[in-house]
């Protein structure tokens, strides 16, 4: 199947490119059930009783309860947006310890929001256990959508977890590596002097008379005088 050359030009894109990362469509999955847990509580979450014109949560008249959720939806939500935005241009980050920073952010937010979630479903689940079955006319499909997408959000922020985790220990930078890199090519750049080599004798200075004379001493040898034998007497 021939493929257009705009089609695989757009394909190649680092936009492209960008959308079908891990942590992008984990973030994505992330804000979108993020939003359906705090628009469902914002729009139908407050309810008047039949015999009354004052609105009251859905979840067994607990106003606590909505409020939560609606906060922690939206501050989750912002939190996807913000972390999308310099995931984008984390490729343009030079500095090493800034990236390992913003990383190490990441991982602890998302241990947090597994934990935010995870208390915020079991609340919202027991409130909606004890609520009346006919307290309210309406919200009660609200409620249910709130409730499934909190616990769809615990595995996402779970995973986001993880992939950070894998990012924190394939950046991590190896200490003095840069430094014994440029030793090794230092060492292998510089060569022995050889015994055929010149001595290059500087003219002044006692200090560099003395090094010479130390640097040159292995190289020098000192003719030895005949060593005179005995004939035996015939």
């Amino acid at each position: 199947m021939h493929i257009p050359e705009s089609l695989q030009d757009l394909a190649d894109s680092e936009a492209v490119q960008f959308l079908k990362r891990p942590k992008t469509i984990t973030r994505i999955f992330a804000g979108v059930f993020s939003l359906i847990v705090f628009s469902s509580l914002l729009t139908d979450g407050y309810q008047n009783k039949t015999e009354s014109s004052k609105l009251h949560c859905v979840l067994n008249g607990n106003n606590v309860a909505c409020s939560f959720t609606i906060g922690a939806g939206l501050l989750a939500f912002f939190s996807c947006l913000t972390f999308l935005a310099l995931d984008a241009h984390e490729s343009r980050i030079g500095s090493t310890r800034f990236k390992t920073a913003f990383q190490l952010l990441d991982f602890i937010l998302a241990v947090l929001w597994i934990g935010i979630w995870f208390v915020g479903f079991c609340f919202l689940a027991n409130q909606w256990q004890h609520s009346p079955p006919k307290g309210f006319l309406l919200g009660s499909s609200s409620a249910k959508a709130a409730i499934t997408f909190a616990f769809f959000s615990i595995f996402t922020w779970i995973f986001q977890a993880y992939l950070a985790l894998q990012d924190l220990r394939n950046d991590t930078p190896v200490p003095y590596k840069r430094s014994l890199d440029e030793g090794g090519v230092v060492l292998t750049t510089l060569s022995p002097p050889s015994a055929t080599s010149p001595v290059n004798t500087p003219t002044t200075g006692p200090n560099n008379l003395s090094y010479a004379g130390s640097a040159s001493s292995p190289y020098l040898t000192t003719p030895k005088a005949p060593r005179l034998a005995m004939m035996p007497d015939n």
